[in-house]
């Protein structure tokens, strides 16, 4: 089976969930006989090197408009314009904001399956037009798409109440984080279990600055490191530092898989804000690594982490949590097996399957022409028939 993969930033994945799916999925399937191809964009990450091929995988390299409103739907439409003279098997889909693009794909036949990601229109970064732009996507890949993939059940629920569709659940695959050379934390000043950490794009729906704000109204004595940035100019961004004290690290983005994966699995807490997406990549590499986790509470974050997780809702609860975890560090280590055991039941290997049988279910019922009619049957097993 040969099928494509559009619509992110591609591989390696430098950036997030969506790239971290397509590598770990992607690989697997290619591993397993099939010819995948992966859509990548010019300067995916601060190399500007393209290979012709990553674990088994056929990159192809396309530029984008280097705008943040724009940069995703231009790259997909370039992917797109080259995939329609490539024909392919399936095509995985990410980003539900491409939805426009889906009819130049069922005008030749290519069946796909979308992947939905988070409610986006809540973005902070796309309120006003972006916003709506989104919400009218939304319909569009409901209408125009033979499969509809969400990475939670609360996304699911989200398109049956809205659509009265059912979308399939794969969830992402979560991996078992170990210290295996915790003195590389010395290349940033850091010791084991002496710091808090954070990992996400500094967007506001991802309340790093709640986070820092917590930590800050805290008598915490450890620092907290604050790993992320963003691809483009954000006065959100730049505010952040003028939020925090001197306790408060900054250290940018951290492209070195091994480094970030010690700093997860030496940090005493990890804190996560993200509030608007699924299932997060940086919240299962946490449970993986048995770190103590601090989430925002919202049910995609409940949903991960059940009664594993310590939850708060504003900054006052996160410095407190913060102070407890201090003060109980013993307890807070013992955390570590209920974690791992949550992350276990998020596995890339079964992940891969999913997305194996989807893709043959999507060979094997090709279309002559795009659906013109939106409303669609909902299957209660999952997935989404026309």
């Amino acid at each position: 089976m040969r099928l494509a993969m559009i619509g992110t930033r591609g591989v390696p994945a430098r950036y997030g969930g969506f790239e971290t799916c397509v590598e770990e999925v992607g690989a697997r399937l290619a591993e397993a006989g099939h010819d995948v191809v992966v859509y990548c964009r010019h300067g995916n990450g601060p190399s500007t090197d393209t290979p012709p091929s990553y674990r088994g995988m056929t990159l192809v390299h396309l530029p984008a408009v280097r705008h943040r409103a724009l940069e995703t739907l231009s790259h997909t439409a370039a992917s797109v314009a080259h995939l329609v003279t490539h024909p392919v098997d399936a095509v995985v889909l990410f980003n539900v904001g491409n939805a426009p693009l889906l009819p130049l794909l069922r005008a030749r036949r290519l069946p796909v399956a979308t992947h939905l990601d988070g409610l986006e229109w809540k973005r902070a970064k796309w309120a006003g037009i972006g916003s709506r732009y989104y919400r009218v996507a939304e319909s569009l890949a409901v209408r125009w798409s033979d499969a509809l993939i969400a990475d939670a059940q609360g996304i699911r629920d989200y398109y049956v109440d809205r659509f009265g569709v059912y979308p399939e659940v794969i969830r992402y695959g979560a991996p078992i984080v170990t210290a295996t050379r915790p003195e590389r934390l010395a290349d940033l000043d850091l010791q084991p279990r002496r710091y808090h950490l954070v990992v996400a794009r500094l967007e506001p729906e991802n309340n790093v600055h709640l986070i820092v704000e917590g930590h800050r109204a805290s008598a915490a004595k450890l620092p907290l490191v604050v790993v992320g940035s963003v691809p483009y100019r954000s006065a959100y961004a730049r505010m952040l530092p003028d939020r925090a004290d001197d306790r408060v690290r900054f250290v940018g983005p951290v492209w070195d898989q091994s480094l970030l994966d010690e700093l997860y699995a030496n940090a005493l807490t990890y804190a996560h804000g993200h509030s608007v997406g699924g299932t997060n990549p940086s919240l299962l590499r946490a449970i993986g690594a048995g770190t103590c986790t601090l989430a925002y509470d919202v049910s995609f974050n409940r949903e991960v982490l059940a009664e594993a997780g310590w939850y708060w809702r504003d900054s006052a609860e996160l410095a407190r949590l913060f102070e407890r975890a201090e003060a109980e560090p013993d307890r807070v280590l013992r955390r570590a097996p209920e974690l791992r055991a949550r992350a276990r039941d998020y596995d890339w290997d079964d992940v891969a399957a999913r997305y194996e049988a989807l893709c043959a279910d999507l060979r094997g019922r090709r279309r002559a022409t795009p659906p013109t009619d939106s409303r669609r049957t909902p299957c209660p097993e999952g997935g989404t028939r026309s």
